[in-house]
């Protein structure tokens, strides 16, 4: 089965998160937000580089987007890399997944795309799947369940604004305005709250900056060559990296309800996408009924 350019981007973007992942949480002495800077000037050099090679135009076509695109991302960036360092790496992964719910809630309010009766079921069932993952594992705090839902914010919000712009900025531009805001903010941060990293976590670091660059670039991509909800399941794929690079690297094990709340988020997501899918496709069907009759 040939798979479409769409998909092979989310594959490879999924691969490139689950490496950067187990980076991260191998410099949790490193504060987060010094690690996102690190990562942000890395990718503000690559993009910038790669852009001027191209001749593209660096600042794009829509500015306040492109900008408040960065913003969003760079808020769910910091929060997750915080959560990533302070709470098992499978559970900081189940967290993020409620991206794509808070992606298809911003778009019925951004986009008027509609949300069906259904979806808000299992919007429901995988917020009930936090609920569990938070009750049932000490490590998980309710400030970290917390910050999970504002970095899956900020994600959403950053991915909304993604489907604005698929048609009007090249995939590098939109990737270059994270860090032309990142920079400054966490820059001045870091300088206040230096930790001086040490031996080969500069090396890690730059993994983790290098790493992101291109898994962000092909997530874009992919975003742009197919429709979301046709090529977003593919990112629960970063569960089952979660859960091998956490035992193998950092020896996490869970209980048996704690995977119960990993599977009812899961669940709950992967359900919402069969269900627009679904739907979508009864309405195009229907759409071309009713061409075919009044033709």
């Amino acid at each position: 089965m040939k798979l479409s350019k769409g998909i092979q981007y989310m594959l490879l973007s999924t691969f490139l998160f689950a490496c950067m992942n187990v980076l991260v949480k191998l410099v949790s002495n490193i504060p987060a937000v010094e690690v996102v800077f690190f990562r942000s000037i890395i990718s503000l050099i690559i993009s910038y580089t790669i852009l001027k090679s191209k001749k593209i135009n660096i600042w794009g076509n829509n500015k306040p987007l492109l900008i408040a695109r960065g913003a969003a991302g760079a808020i769910g960036l910091v929060l997750y890399f915080m959560i990533i360092q302070q709470i098992p790496l499978a559970t900081a992964v189940t967290l993020q997944f409620l991206a794509p719910i808070v992606t298809a809630i911003l778009g019925m309010l951004i986009l008027k795309e509609k949300v069906k009766g259904w979806q808000w079921l299992f919007f429901l069932l995988s917020f009930g799947g936090i609920l569990v993952v938070n009750g049932f594992d000490a490590r998980v705090e309710p400030l970290h369940l917390l910050m999970g839902i504002m970095a899956a914010l900020g994600a959403g919000m950053a991915y909304t604004i993604i489907r604005k712009l698929n048609t009007t900025e090249h995939p590098l531009v939109i990737v270059m305005y994270f860090p032309l805001v990142t920079v400054p903010i966490t820059g001045t941060y870091s300088a206040l709250h230096w930790q001086m990293p040490q031996g080969i976590e500069w090396l890690t670091l730059l993994g983790i900056g290098v790493l992101t660059q291109f898994a962000q670039f092909y997530l874009t991509k992919s975003f742009q060559q197919e429709e979301i909800n046709k090529v977003a399941s593919l990112k629960y794929l970063n569960i089952l990296y979660a859960l091998f690079f956490g035992y193998v690297f950092f020896e996490e094990t869970f209980n048996l309800y704690t995977y119960l709340g990993m599977l009812l988020v899961v669940a709950g997501v992967i359900l919402n996408i069969w269900y627009k899918q679904r739907t979508t496709k009864e309405a195009e069907e229907s759409q071309k009924a009713r061409v075919k009759k009044t033709a």
